[in-house]
């Protein structure tokens, strides 16, 4: 029988799933992915992850809110669009905020603006923060770390930073989600020697499709597409890097998904 897991974070509004969508999440369920939290990255991708999670209450929800990466699109009508759909039954986070500057697609002072603007989304809310960082860890920590007491919850989504940061994180409070990224032999054969230290009461897991397919992955898909069904490969790599079960992993991160986004109760 599959392990029961929740996945926190996939990209279900992304337009390589339009043809096939339904077959994807019922190929989902069938893995043993139980709930899916479709990411927003954008307004359009934020109403219409909005959309999809209305349509399948208590399997999908969605989170709101604008990439780094389109900062600079981020006006006065895209923060009111973003605190109405914050009070939308089936977004259960604000999100995917925060910065890059790995590629600086949006310059970094929309980008520090764009973040602080959505964190006082989440102040105001409630909700927690679904939070994106790529080579920016000190502005970003500068930018959130005053706010934290204020905000309800955040995790670090798809972690794939040094022990240094993680261990920041964690002394901020952050919960960790882990993708696919720990399955490559290239790049993310440090986060298997530090998983273990994320504490086990704030540890997700995530796939991020249809990005960063699981290298370790056998066979591999022909369209080369990540899908919430080959979360059970990240939970597997996961539970070996931290000496646990899998058994025991996705009960504990699974537990913890439906308390960080409320959900509702886990059944076990």
């Amino acid at each position: 029988m599959a392990l029961r897991l929740v996945d926190i974070g996939a990209n279900l509004a992304h337009d390589s799933f339009d043809p096939d969508r339904a077959t994807v999440l019922r190929e989902a369920r069938e893995a043993g992915v139980e709930r899916i939290v479709i990411t927003g990255s954008s307004v359009d991708s934020s109403l219409a992850a909005a959309k999809l999670a209305a349509e399948a209450p208590g399997f999908l929800y969605a989170t709101a809110g604008m990439h780094p990466h389109h900062a600079s699109d981020y006006d006065d009508a895209a923060h009111a669009t973003f605190s109405n759909l914050a009070s939308d039954g089936s977004v259960v986070a604000v999100g995917e905020c925060g910065l890059d500057y790995f590629r600086n697609f949006s310059p970094r002072e929309a980008q520090r603006d764009a973040f602080a603007r959505q964190l006082d989304i989440a102040i105001e809310t409630g909700l927690p923060v679904f939070l994106h960082e790529r080579d920016a860890h000190d502005d970003y920590v500068e930018i959130l770390k005053p706010r934290l007491a204020k905000i309800s919850r955040a995790v670090a989504h798809c972690f794939t930073g040094t022990e240094q940061q993680l261990r920041t994180y964690i002394d901020m409070g952050l919960y960790i989600g882990i993708t696919g990224w720990i399955c490559d032999e290239r790049r993310g054969s440090h986060l298997k020697e530090i998983v273990h230290l994320v504490p086990p009461d704030r540890l997700m897991l995530e796939t991020d499709a249809p990005y960063l397919l699981p290298r370790s992955l056998r066979p591999k898909p022909k369209s080369r597409r990540n899908e919430p069904k080959y979360l059970p490969e990240v939970l597997h790599t996961v539970a070996e890097a931290c000496g646990k079960s899998a058994e025991s992993i996705a009960a504990r991160t699974r537990q913890n998904a439906c308390r960080f986004f409320g959900l509702g109760e886990d059944s076990g």
